[in-house]
């Protein structure tokens, strides 16, 4: 059975109490019952003070417990829902059905010190239970969560309405959230904010994890955790981290806030209550009390440790641990009992305890076990509050645990501030996984090689496929007609190559006649369309036109229906020769024409052209001798360049005859 009790050690002292501090000046009026109970304090770190409503009042107590001011609400507040605040000293709070905002700076002025910001007689006019509230001052927006409402986001300084969600949306045609049920289901905690990832994460009825942006309503990830229990508490780590526990399952459980994923899970002793949740110290360690009487303290890693060990057999810890103003260390209460028995039925575990003797507290480092200061009390704990306003009130064991926070009992550590102790969590290293040993490292590599390799295959198969099957041939004649015309086309390339450089040999050595010359054009055209066939209808993406001969340059006669050309290259000396063929009806010749290399000509007749090609380093080439079997050339040099002439030559030029001796001679000029 769950354990759930008051602090009764401080009973007997509250019910003697006295009306006598009504005597002292308060900066505003309040009039308080005896024994009214203190809900959940918030510890204001900045000045040292505590603040806790009360009935239909906020209070205000000093660091020795005085009171410092008192405001009247008139609205009862929440107890389980502890106040907040933002960076400029307003206060928001949750009473009946309202968010309440007070300003303390107006106390004693005529503005108003209380107004209703959320809720009905406000700017936001919207009615339910509200579930929760959290701020976000780096945004400067106030988060309000409405059973069977949706979860709303408000403006502190335009007081304007920035966005609302539900819990399920439809995007992209998809639906998103709430699974199988669309009618019952509806957000049912309180809102946390991730100070440091910018988040804010709330659970619906479904048992599902919701994380949204603050700037938006829009979902960054949903989890479903209903597979393990649909009720649970979400705890922000600030850290890298989001914590959810499980508290009939006694189960803690971390996840990746980028993802949701879950980093590490554990299970801990069972818990006194389902609203208990665990506290995360600045040093990222998440710290939650057992009935066991155990301390868990959890790494970011996961890494667990139990503390308090010396009293656990015969204590219960039925409070949430309460973090000092240090942010390292927490104050944890360990209840000694006169009797304690656990027993284990199937999947039940039933803790029974009788008689409360005693009460042990403890200020420790979860981090490092470091205990800075424990007491043991036999009746006499109220002795710490007698001289104090704070004994006309009851509290449970986290009110009393926040009251010594604030006295700074036990304690030596400096205080911080909050936005201190959050900058702290944020700048830590996330310990999200332990470190890969060094012997892995080759694994590693052999394994993202492996991969690398097969991309790359898959790559070539994908590229090969989209070429093969985008040809049309495939669609008409089918593949096996397609592969076998391909293959005899690269056959038939393979042949005319063979005979072109053939007959190119045979043209640099002077031994190829007309016909053959003729035969040499009519090949490297056949070539010229069976590459072009290759590079188009049935190309697999490898093809490449116009590849030319081996020697770089072919052999083409040029025909423009008036006269042909034949291009000669050597290969072994650095000059190229090209005939001009002109024809003409009559057998007339006509003087020839002289071009030089930087000059143009229009020719009537056959001229012979020699380019020669001066090599990068070395004497230049000239050619000193040209003879013809019908005539005999000359040649001479000009300034500024080299001009080549020739004799015109008598003959019958329609029977297109003509043989080419040539004779050359290398000279070399200084």
């Amino acid at each position: 059975m769950l354990l759930r009790f008051l602090l009764l050690l401080l009973a007997p002292p509250f019910a003697n109490a006295t009306d006598s501090w009504r005597s002292r000046e308060i900066p505003t009026e309040g009039r308080i019952r005896k024994g009214n109970r203190l809900g959940n304090p918030l510890m204001l770190t900045e000045d040292g003070k505590l603040l806790s409503c009360a009935g239909m009042n906020l209070i205000c107590f000093e660091k020795n417990g005085s009171f410092a001011w008192i405001i009247p609400l008139q609205y009862k507040c929440r107890s389980n829902l502890a106040p907040i605040a933002d960076d400029r000293g307003k206060i928001y709070l949750v009473a009946e059905d309202r968010v309440l905002r007070i300003n303390p700076s107006n106390i004693g002025r005529p503005e108003s010190t209380v107004d209703v910001f959320f809720g009905e007689n406000s700017t936001f006019r919207r009615s339910g239970e509200i579930l929760g509230i959290s701020i976000s001052c780096l945004y400067a927006s106030l988060f309000v969560a409405v059973r069977n409402r949706g979860l709303f986001a408000l403006s502190l300084r335009g007081e304007q309405l920035l966005w609302s969600a539900g819990p399920l949306l439809y995007r992209f045609g998809y639906r998103q959230g709430c699974k199988k049920n669309t009618t019952d289901c509806f957000f049912n905690s309180a809102p946390v904010v991730d100070q440091c990832e910018g988040t804010i994460y709330v659970s619906n009825t479904e048992g599902q994890i919701y994380s949204l942006f603050i700037r938006s309503p829009h979902f960054r990830w949903i989890q479903d955790f209903s597979s393990i229990d649909r009720m649970m508490n979400i705890v922000p780590g600030n850290n890298g981290h989001l914590y959810l526990v499980f508290p009939r399952k006694a189960t803690v459980m971390s996840l990746d806030v980028s993802t949701g994923t879950v980093s590490w899970q554990s299970n801990v002793g069972l818990l006194s209550s389902e609203t208990i949740v665990p506290v995360v110290d600045s040093n990222g360690w998440l710290s939650i009390g057992s009935l066991d009487g155990f301390l868990y303290s959890f790494s970011p890693a996961g890494e667990l440790r139990k503390h308090l060990q010396k009293n656990a057999e015969d204590s219960v810890i039925m409070s949430s641990p309460v973090l000092d103003c240090s942010g390292f260390a927490v104050y944890v209460s360990q209840t000694i009992m006169e009797e304690k028995s656990t027993r284990t039925t199937g999947n039940y575990t039933f803790v029974s305890a009788l008689k409360p003797t005693s009460m042990v507290i403890t200020l420790l480092a979860p981090a490092t076990g470091t205990v800075y200061w424990s007491e043991s009390y036999h009746g006499e704990m109220s002795s710490l509050l007698a001289k104090s306003d704070l004994h006309s009130f009851d509290m449970d064991e986290s009110t009393f645990l926040s009251i010594l926070s604030a006295k700074r009992i036990g304690s030596s550590l400096p205080c911080y501030t909050a936005g201190q102790r959050i900058a702290w969590t944020c700048s830590r290293p996330n310990e999200q996984s332990a470190p890969i040993d060094e012997g892995d490292e080759g694994a590693i590599l052999v394994f993202l090689l492996f991969q690398l390799v097969m991309l790359l295959i898959l790559a070539g198969t994908v590229r090969f496929c989209c070429n093969l099957w985008r040809k049309k041939k495939l669609q008409d004649h089918g593949l096996g007609r397609f592969l076998d015309k391909r293959r005899s086309l690269h056959s038939q390339r393979r042949t005319l190559s063979g005979m072109i450089s053939q007959l190119e040999q045979e043209a640099a050595e002077g031994a190829a006649n007309d016909e053959a010359i003729e035969q040499l054009g009519e090949i490297v055209r056949a070539k010229k369309g069976v590459e072009r066939k290759l590079s188009t209808s049935y190309s697999l993406g490898c093809d490449r036109a116009g590849s030319g001969s081996r020697h770089g340059r072919s052999i083409l006669p040029l025909y423009d229906g008036k006269g042909k050309s034949h291009s000669f290259h050597s290969t072994r000396r650095r000059e190229s020769v090209t005939i001009f063929n002109t024809y003409s009806n009559t057998s007339s010749s006509s003087p020839s024409s002289v071009e030089s290399r930087n000059g143009n000509s229009n020719c009537s007749s056959d001229s012979v052209m020699i380019n020669e090609e001066e090599e990068e380093a070395g004497p230049s080439r000239r050619i000193s001798e040209m003879e013809w079997n019908n005539g005999e050339g000359s040649s001479h040099t000009a300034s500024g360049g080299r001009t080549f002439t020739s004799r015109s030559f008598q003959g019958n030029w329609s029977e297109r005859s003509m043989r080419l001796k040539r004779r050359r001679t290398l000279s070399s000029t200084n």
